[in-house]
C-alpha cells in the first residue's frame, strides 16, 4: 500500500495515521509485537526512518511500547488524543451529562473517604471564586476565565477527595471540556448565574460524611445548568 502525503500533511502524519486505523480496526491485538520497521516499511512504500518517527509519535501517544531488543507492542488501540479531541467537539449538553455522572460519583465517594485538607481546597476555590464577583454575584467582566478556573478547582477538589485514583486521571483529561463549557456559560445570558448555596450544599454534604446526600447536592448542582441547556435546544 503506498502512501502519499495529502496537502500540508507530512509523510510521518500519514504513516501516523495509517497506522492508528490498523490498530482501531484490530489488525493487531494488545499484547501483539508489530511488525518491524522493515517490514512495515515495505507494506507502506515508505522509508524505515518515516516508520520509526511515526512509531514513536503513536509510543507517545499510549497506543504501542517499545521493549528494548524485543520489538514494539500494542498497549492499546485506541488513541486517548483522538478520543480527547471527540470530547473537546461535544456539545455543552454531553460536557454536562458526563460531568454529573463523574461528579455524582465522586461526590459520594468523597464523603466517606475526604480528609480535612480536601475540605481545605474546596473552600479555597469557593473564597477565590467569590473575591472575583461584583456586588450582585455575578463575575466581573474581565476575570471570566480566572472565575472558570476557580470553579473547575472547586469540582476537581470534590474528585480528589474520592481517593481514587482512576477516576482522579479521568477528570484531569476531561476538565478542559468542563473549563471551555464554563466559560461559555459564563459569557451566556440565557445560562443560569453559578450559585455558591449550591457548591456549599456539595460541600457540606461531603464534610457530613453523608455518602447520598453529597450525591444529590452534586446532582442538582449540575441539574440546573443541564436543564437550561435543553431548554435552549428545544428552542431552536
Amino acid at each position: 500500500m503506498a502512501l502519499q502525503a495529502a496537502g500540508r500533511q507530512s509523510l510521518v502524519d500519514t504513516v501516523v495515521d495509517a497506522l492508528r486505523a490498523q490498530l482501531s480496526a484490530g489488525e493487531w491485538k494488545v499484547g501483539d509485537r508489530i511488525p518491524t520497521e522493515h517490514a512495515l516499511a515495505e507494506q507502506l512504500q515508505v522509508g524505515r526512518n518515516t516508520v520509526r518517527e511515526a512509531v514513536r509519535v503513536l509510543v507517545h501517544a499510549g497506543m504501542l511500547r517499545s521493549r528494548q531488543g524485543e520489538g514494539t507492542f500494542v498497549v492499546s488501540a485506541t488513541d486517548p488524543a483522538a478520543v480527547m479531541r471527540r470530547v473537546q467537539r461535544s456539545g455543552v449538553r454531553d460536557v454536562l451529562e458526563v460531568r454529573i455522572a463523574l461528579e455524582a460519583e465522586a461526590a459520594r465517594l468523597a464523603a466517606s473517604r475526604h480528609e480535612p485538607a480536601d475540605l481545605d481546597r474546596m473552600r479555597a476555590a469557593l473564597d477565590a471564586q467569590r473575591a472575583l464577583e461584583d456586588a450582585e454575584g455575578q463575575p466581573l467582566p474581565d476575570s471570566l476565565e480566572q472565575y472558570a478556573d476557580h470553579d473547575v478547582a472547586f469540582h476537581r477538589a470534590v474528585v480528589a477527595a474520592a481517593h481514587n485514583a482512576a477516576l482522579s486521571a479521568t477528570y484531569e483529561w476531561f476538565s478542559s471540556s468542563v473549563r471551555e463549557a464554563l466559560v461559555s456559560g459564563l459569557g451566556d445570558r440565557d445560562m443560569p448565574q453559578i450559585l455558591h448555596g449550591d457548591h456549599h450544599a456539595v460541600l457540606d454534604a461531603i464534610a457530613s460524611g453523608d455518602p447520598d446526600a453529597a450525591e444529590a447536592a452534586a446532582r442538582t448542582l449540575l441539574d440546573r445548568p443541564k436543564r437550561a441547556v435543553e431548554a435552549l435546544l428545544a428552542g431552536r
